[in-house]
């Protein structure tokens, strides 16, 4: 009971942040300078066609009238027609924003499997040759740029060795899945490298804790040891800085889709905010930042799992 009134009260708290989060994107898409409907159809575009394209988009309104048919728009998921596109923006998510959920999942899957073996085979060899090669290893992820190594990855695994597409969506499952490989894996370096290193510090720390020296000298096996006690613990740090690499992705979506081609939400805000399409980058916006507090809701409930010290 205690849980199920903790998620309500979380998702309650989303409102206002929401409430606000809708505020600041209609004031900063406001304070752009010059006229929105000038900057979309250009310096040749007539009077006539200015006031026209200025009485579509609501612009004569007052600002409060046009605050308020934005939010009744966003509620009803009316958010309005693409001026580039000609298309409904709703439709323009369906069928954006499944490339992107597809690139951040691949993405986090990438970053666990490496981080995990990693990170924990440094943290029980601490100081060994491995270790010092893996934290070296990290460092050189970190410093790197993600365009940068996307474009070595390309060149290599697309141009010389042909054994990936360098861009594109391709066709099908298979066309799709091979299509992910490398932008996924450009996006899952640094999150990667983050990653092994909190994950080897805390294997280090937890490794020589009272409770887990206690539990051996239980004659509990090494793999209980492992997996209870110090995996397990691992995991809470862990959590916390993966849901912020997750919503780092997200927003690094913008790079890497617009590097490999891929039609992800990340390319269409690029491709709309030079445009001049605001409609379109103002839902994309207050997209973003929804999928941030989810993430951030689903990672608070998380913690209940994994360490029952937690009362909400």
């Amino acid at each position: 009971m205690n849980q199920l009134n903790y998620i309500i009260k979380r998702i309650l708290q989303i409102i206002p942040v929401l409430f606000l989060v809708t505020i600041l994107i209609f004031l900063m898409i406001r304070l752009v300078p010059g006229d929105p409907a000038r900057l979309m159809l250009g310096e040749k575009a007539t009077n006539e066609a200015v006031e026209a394209l200025r009485g579509k988009l609501g612009l004569n309104q007052s600002l409060f009238t046009q605050y308020l048919n934005y939010v009744k728009g966003l509620i009803s998921l009316n958010l309005g027609t693409s001026l580039t596109y000609q298309r409904p923006v709703i439709q323009l998510l369906k069928d954006h924003l499944p490339v992107t959920l597809s690139l951040t999942l691949a993405s986090t899957l990438f970053s666990l499997l490496i981080s995990f073996i990693l990170g924990y085979f440094a943290g029980m060899h601490k100081d060994s040759l491995g270790d010092q090669i893996v934290r070296g290893t990290t460092l050189v992820a970190i410093a790197m740029p993600s365009f940068w190594i996307a474009l070595l990855l390309m060149i290599l695994f697309g141009v010389k060795l042909r054994w990936l597409p360098v861009g594109g969506w391709g066709d099908g499952f298979i066309g799709h899945f091979k299509s992910l490989i490398l932008p996924a894996f450009t996006q899952s370096l640094m999150t990667s490298a983050l990653l092994i290193r909190n994950i080897r510090n805390s294997v280090v720390e937890i490794s020589v804790m009272d409770y887990v020296n206690f539990a051996r000298s239980k004659g509990l096996k090494e793999r209980t040891v492992r997996n209870s006690h110090i995996l397990r613990n691992t995991l809470i740090s862990t959590v916390t800085l993966l849901s912020m690499r997750i919503a780092g992705m997200l927003g690094g979506s913008v790079i890497i889709e617009t590097v490999f081609s891929l039609p992800g939400i990340g390319k269409l805000m690029v491709d709309s905010i030079f445009g001049r399409d605001y409609v379109v980058v103002q839902a994309l916006v207050f997209l973003f930042a929804f999928i941030v507090l989810i993430i951030n809701l689903l990672t608070d409930l998380l913690y209940s799992f994994l360490d029952p010290r937690v009362k909400f």
